[in-house]
């Protein structure tokens, strides 16, 4: 595209978005949440301040290049860029906008694969810094809500598996909320509900703590064996509960009870792995153990099998949890507690 070339000739295009840590995820893929609509089913989230940076750069006429820290990096023929790349989601936000003679910079504070919507959250910010460079050729921006949903339409092309929509929501929206899953024919799809307002974000973060476990997860299979034993009927009592905590979670965290949202987030934690063991590895095993031990809860994010867990808890608990993680995390190399605050800014 020829006036995108221009725009950024005259200077680089930046936009960022926040990544998130979440409870009652699995339920925002529409395999779970159509069928299970006559329960209320909702998802849980909050942005963290560990932002993914998209920069447009101009490149050669004819070419598209993208580089992003803990991936290869990619140059190849604008017609020619594959889908089926690891960069493949990022490949077919440039190809939707045409783009041509691009450089895509992604900078990720986020640790790489940590299961914290890290790819969704480039592919957000990649469609808001594609929609401020056509700006200003006199295109007006979408909004909020448009880009959630073009991000999840796009990659869900792409994964050959459902996907779910919580973590662009977070991505483009920030704070901290309940995502409930109408899917309402020929109507809303979903519906937001502010569980922190963001003058209160800072004093909410005091309650979190979240780790890196020091090994990327792999998303895909965990969801996949979910998604087959739901349709096949499996765990259906068990997806029945999921929706039910994750209600009493949410309700529980907008009346501040942080005592009960621990009880119901360490239940659904339990749920899960009943059902799919391998979603706490073993470094997360006994960091949700431990959290447990000083009245906090725990929780891996995205669909586990590495990555990141979360814990939830008193202040006061939170501190005292903090240098027993510490030891735990010493075990394995990459392993650390991330300095991260929840974020109540989403795409800028």
């Amino acid at each position: 595209m020829k006036k995108l070339k221009a725009v950024l000739e005259q200077g680089a295009v930046e936009a960022s978005a926040p990544c998130r840590i979440d409870m009652g995820g699995t339920l925002d893929l529409s395999t779970f949440h159509l069928p299970l609509r006559h329960l209320g089913p909702c998802t849980f989230n909050a942005a963290l301040d560990m932002r993914t940076s998209v920069r447009l750069h101009p490149h050669t006429r004819g070419m598209i290049k993208i580089t992003s820290r803990g991936f290869d990096g990619l140059e190849v023929e604008s017609s020619q860029a594959s889908f089926s790349h690891p960069m493949g989601l990022i490949v077919a936000v440039a190809a939707y906008f045409q783009a041509d003679g691009v450089h895509i910079q992604i900078d990720s504070a986020s640790p790489p694969r940590s299961a914290l919507g890290g790819s969704s959250v480039a592919a957000a910010a990649l469609i808001w810094a594609f929609a401020k460079a056509l700006n200003k050729t006199g295109q007006p921006m979408p909004g909020h809500r448009a880009v959630a949903l073009l991000a999840h339409a796009l990659e869900q092309s792409l994964a050959g598996v459902p996907c779910g929509i919580q973590d662009q929501l977070a991505a483009v929206y920030g704070g901290v909320n309940g995502w409930y899953w109408l899917a309402e024919p020929g109507g809303e799809l979903f519906r937001r509900r502010e569980v922190v307002a963001p003058d209160a974000c800072p004093e909410f973060s005091r309650h979190l703590l979240v780790a890196y476990c020091g090994v990327p997860h792999v998303s895909k299979d965990i969801n996949g064996s979910w998604v087959r034993d739901f349709l096949s009927g499996r765990q259906r009592a068990e997806w029945h509960q999921i929706a039910a905590l994750s209600r009493q979670f949410i309700d529980a965290m907008a009346g501040r009870r942080y005592d009960e949202a621990v009880a119901l987030m360490n239940r659904e934690t339990d749920l899960r792995l009943t059902m799919t063991p391998e979603v706490l590895d073993e470094v997360g095993r006994p960091l949700a153990a431990v959290a447990r031990e000083y009245g906090c809860a725990a929780r891996f994010t995205g669909a586990g099998g590495g990555g990141c867990v979360w814990a939830l808890g008193q202040p006061t608990q939170i501190q005292a949890l903090r240098p027993a993680w510490e030891q735990i995390l010493s075990s394995r190399e990459e392993a650390k507690i991330l300095d991260t605050q929840v974020d109540p800014i989403g795409i800028l």
